[in-house]
């Protein structure tokens, strides 16, 4: 790379971002002025809501059948707070029956707002029964409720320390014959440690994803769409040069608005610190304690914003207008968002796993530095697990900006799903967007309609579940008029490719046994909750096991993913390219951190067997194959297990996995090279 060129372009990057007013608005006004205000005046409308509530006259209707006491005893309750011993507020108790408001009459009263609560007094089995009758859907009504209840859990104490005191004895002794208190033994800055390391990851991956959108939209889709890219690509500088510099121009307005957002929660926060010291003169905070947990964050916001640069641009290289970049953009935020919220799950700890994860591990890591829970090697993977995925995420940038179909698109690759029929030109494959549409949908489908159908109806759930892999991408083949043979890859496949795809499946689950011990040590619960999945579903018919578990997936899910989305990506991209991000999809599709590396290289090898043979037939045979094998593993552990009882450990030593990845190697070797011997001939 040559450093002058890129600072030169990072010069004129930044300069086109800064001419860009919402940009400066999102990084600035925002976080310096927005945030103290929003937040501000939400406490002062909440002092306001509380205040105002107090402040109410609250009407109660009572029967009296409990002559009158609980009656007497509301009023002098509404009358004074009995810790602050001023009015905290007003209550208007009127005796029912002597209001008129009695059987069928205050049903009405409270509908109409009359009044707020009704309590109905009567005798059950010696012991004098309230009920109180509120309206949840009025805020008075149920605010009233619950002074009702305390007042009434107050009433029942008093009665019950006069009724000790008739009897002769100590009513403190008997009601309260130990003492207990909780003691905190954490910090003050434990404390507030823990708070804060629960809101901020949240606030980070947002201020984030604000400070890197419109700059990341700008200089991709806002370039492509002003007509300035055509003429900066016809200088004479690397593509590379220019990708480095617009992802620089990207990273470091990100880390300048996510530092002032720090910043500015920073102040906020201090500033509550001091109110709440001078009101409640609270415990002094150590605020140089937080030092290294700062630097840490600092350090993350670096790492972070490597990352969120990185992918937020590769999502807007794709889209050729403004308001295009913004649709792609849409659902990468929400994700990152809603993955910013596991900072809120109680007891998930940072684990070798999940500090491999995206925005989880960062959001993690802030949390557990917030409680001065430090781990330098935990850290260090964290930080540059962010950074290669940044790495990675440029590395595929550059192959957007090599690719002349991506950048000067000539339209005909966006979603076609929603035009006319008679519009859409016959034959062909299906479009980017289209495929990635209707894999959406599939997945929204199993969402909410698998889970339903597999619980409640077993093995025959499951196969109606694989049926809307196979119905969802069928209905968008026929409509948008796709070739349905082209589109599947329905070509015919000569034995010797069904024979390399059987050598090389029996290879890959070998190598995939040795995989999956380790993800099962990685995420046990995950597994267990695999297993339990598994055994419900599963059934006491190995036939019927094998034809749903192994043959409807391998028909439906090659359909789908090497099909539709595999032929749809490869028609517009490279096919190693096809390969990698079909593989992505469908391990992501599983839905398991456990089966996300070992289903992720399944779907790889398929690609690759259909893109060597041309034929979509030998990746469905691979794949039945590998789930025929765990059907009949689960069905006959005995009959297995004394030839192979390698299939049934969980973990595996050091010699052993060496064995078996080996040999699986091995069987892969033989099946890749009879396959790429078929395509050569």
């Amino acid at each position: 790379m040559n450093t002058k060129i890129i600072r030169t372009l990072l010069k004129k990057e930044m300069l086109d971002v800064f001419r860009d007013k919402k940009t400066v608005i999102m990084m600035l006004v925002v976080p310096v002025l927005l945030y103290p205000i929003v937040f501000i005046g939400a406490l002062q409308v909440m002092a306001f809501i509380n205040s105002s509530m107090k402040d109410q006259e609250y009407r109660i209707a009572v029967e009296t059948d409990d002559k009158g006491a609980f009656l007497d005893w509301m009023m002098q309750s509404g009358e004074q707070d009995p810790e602050e011993g001023e009015a905290a507020y007003r209550i208007t108790a009127v005796d029912a029956a002597a209001a008129g408001i009695g059987e069928g009459v205050w049903e009405t009263a409270l509908e109409a707002e009359e009044i707020d609560a009704y309590v109905s007094v009567y005798d059950s089995g010696g012991r004098m029964q309230y009920d109180v009758y509120y309206l949840s859907s009025v805020t008075n009504s149920s605010y009233t409720a619950d002074l009702v209840m305390d007042i009434l859990d107050e009433f029942r104490e008093d009665l019950t320390r006069q009724r000790i005191a008739e009897e002769g004895l100590e009513a403190e002794e008997i009601l309260e014959p130990i003492l207990y208190e909780k003691k905190n033994t954490a910090s003050s800055e434990q404390s507030l440690g823990s708070i804060i390391g629960s809101v901020l990851p949240l606030m980070l991956v947002i201020s984030l994803l604000m400070g890197t959108m419109y700059p990341a939209i700008d200089t991709t889709a806002g370039e492509r769409e002003r007509g300035t890219l055509e003429t900066i690509l016809t200088l004479p500088i690397m593509n590379r040069d220019l990708i480095m510099a617009k992802f620089l121009t990207v990273a470091v307005i990100g880390m300048v608005s996510a530092l002032l957002n720090i910043l500015s929660m920073g102040g906020i926060a201090v500033y509550m610190y001091k109110i709440m010291d001078l009101q409640t003169q609270m415990a002094d905070i150590d605020l140089m304690r937080f030092i290294p947990a700062i630097l840490v964050c600092i350090l993350a916001v670096f790492a972070f914003s490597l990352f969120v640069s990185a992918v937020t641009m590769c999502a807007t290289s794709f889209a050729k207008s403004y308001k295009e970049a913004n649709n792609y953009i849409t659902p990468l935020m929400l994700v990152m968002m809603f993955t910013g919220y596991i900072g809120f799950i109680p007891n998930l700890e940072l684990t070798q796993g999940i500090a491999m994860i995206p925005v989880a591990n960062i959001c993690l890591l802030i949390r557990n530095m917030m409680v001065f829970k430090i781990d330098y090697a935990m850290t260090a993977v964290v930080l540059l697990s962010n950074v290669a995925y940044a790495v990675l995420a440029i590395l595929f940038l550059s192959r957007i900006y090599d690719s002349e179909s991506v950048l000067f698109s000539d339209g005909k690759g966006g979603l076609q799903l929603f035009e006319r029929r008679e519009n859409l030109t016959k034959g062909g494959v299906p479009t980017v967007s289209d495929a990635m549409f209707v894999m959406a949908v599939t997945l929204l489908l199993l969402m909410y309609a698998g889970s339903i159908l597999q619980l409640r109806y077993g093995l025959a759930g499951l196969f109606m579940t694989q049926m809307l892999l196979l119905a969802a991408p069928l209905c968008l083949v026929i409509y948008t008029r796709r070739d349905i043979r082209e589109t599947y890859g329905f070509a015919g496949a000569k034995l010797q490719a069904y024979l390399g795809s059987v050598i090389l499946g029996v290879g890959l689950f070998l190598v995939n046994l040795v995989i999956a011990a380790g993800m099962l040590r990685l995420f046990p619960d995950s597994a267990e909750n695999i297993e339990t999945t598994f055994s419900t579903v599963m059934g006491d018919n190995m036939a019927a096991a094998l034809f749903v578990i192994a043959l409807t997936p391998a028909v439906c899910e090659e359909m789908l993913f090497r099909g539709v989305v595999f032929h749809a990506i490869k028609a517009r991209h490279r096919a190693a390219a096809a390969c990698i991000v079909t593989a992505v999809l469908f391990g992501c599709f599983h839905m398991s951190l456990v089966k996300l590396i070992p289903t992720g290289l399944m779907g790889l090898v398929l690609c690759l067997v259909v893109w060597q043979t041309g034929s979509i037939y030998p990746a469905m045979l691979m794949h039945f194959m590998n789930n025929a094998l765990s059907v009949v593993i689960s069905f006959c552990p005995e009959q297995i297990g004394k030839v192979f009882p390698v299939f049934y450990k969980s973990s595996f030593s050091p010699a052993e996995g060496l064995m078996l990845m080996g040999a699986g190697a091995v069987f892969a070797g033989i099946g890749a090279a009879i396959l790429r011997r078929r395509s050569d001939t």
